[in-house]
């Protein structure tokens, strides 16, 4: 049976602390402190912020762990209630050209685990037909007046060095919805800072366009390639970029 170690003061109720850890913890992930799908903090930065020993935020999380509110894999522990994640007001949504929450428009997101595009696989130099996450968006107004198209794919980099993304390689069936509009934080989490490069062209003699964001680190490293396609006779197209990374 899990105890407390003599670090950490009796409590006056009787109950062993990590149950007081656990019972605080959980409140910050309902409340969207630490936001569904995101990695919690170390256990050392747990300890300092809840002022108890590590071995009674590992038998916390043990606790959430078992109640199903966490999961842990080789990357960390990371929230799993189920619900929206909280949206910062200064981010940036993905994928580029992604329209804000609009409740007449019919978008679906999905993301399979498949060879991408030649194109892309040599923008994130992969080898050829080498699996990647690859993630497809589709959006369209009830009159199909408006229709964008967006297919991107990360690099093995990202899927690497941010577990958010790397998480989705066994559940990336194509068919299972996969709304990835936080991608840009969590690679900003992951100490990654973003630079972009945006190309537009014209499609032939149409209206359409084609945008093809390209991504990469600090390091010169490719992270995503996008590229969206949106008719740009019948729609406008606005897109911001200005991401540090965090911390």
């Amino acid at each position: 049976m899990a105890r407390t170690t003599p670090h950490d003061p009796p409590q006056p109720d009787g109950r062993p602390l990590y149950w007081r850890v656990a019972s605080l913890l959980l409140d910050e992930l309902h409340d969207g402190t630490i936001p569904p799908g995101e990695r919690l903090p170390g256990e050392r930065h747990l300890a300092r912020h809840f002022a108890v020993s590590r071995e009674t935020v590992r038998q916390a999380l043990e606790v959430l762990r078992r109640g199903g509110a966490v999961a842990t894999d080789r990357r960390g522990s990371h929230a799993t209630l189920p619900g929206a994640p909280v949206e910062d007001p200064a981010s940036l949504t993905f994928p580029v050209g992604a329209r804000p929450a609009d409740p007449w428009a019919v978008d679906r997101a999905t993301v399979a685990w498949e060879a991408p595009p030649p194109e892309h696989a040599t923008a994130l130099r992969l080898a050829p037909r080498r699996p990647t996450l690859v993630h497809r968006y589709r959006s369209a107004t009830p009159d199909g007046r408006s229709l964008r198209t967006a297919v991107t794919s990360f690099s093995a980099v990202a899927l690497a060095e941010v577990a958010e993304l790397g998480r989705y390689r066994d559940r990336a069936d194509g068919a299972t919805p996969a709304q990835l509009r936080r991608a840009y934080d969590w690679m900003r989490r992951a100490g990654l800072t973003l630079h972009h490069r945006d190309s537009i062209t014209q499609l032939g003699d149409t209206s359409a366009v084609r945008v093809t964001r390209r991504v990469h680190d600090q390091y010169a490293r490719p992270l995503e390639i996008t590229e969206l396609v949106v008719d740009a006779e019948q729609d406008a197209l606005v897109y911001e970029f200005t991401l540090p990374a965090a911390g």
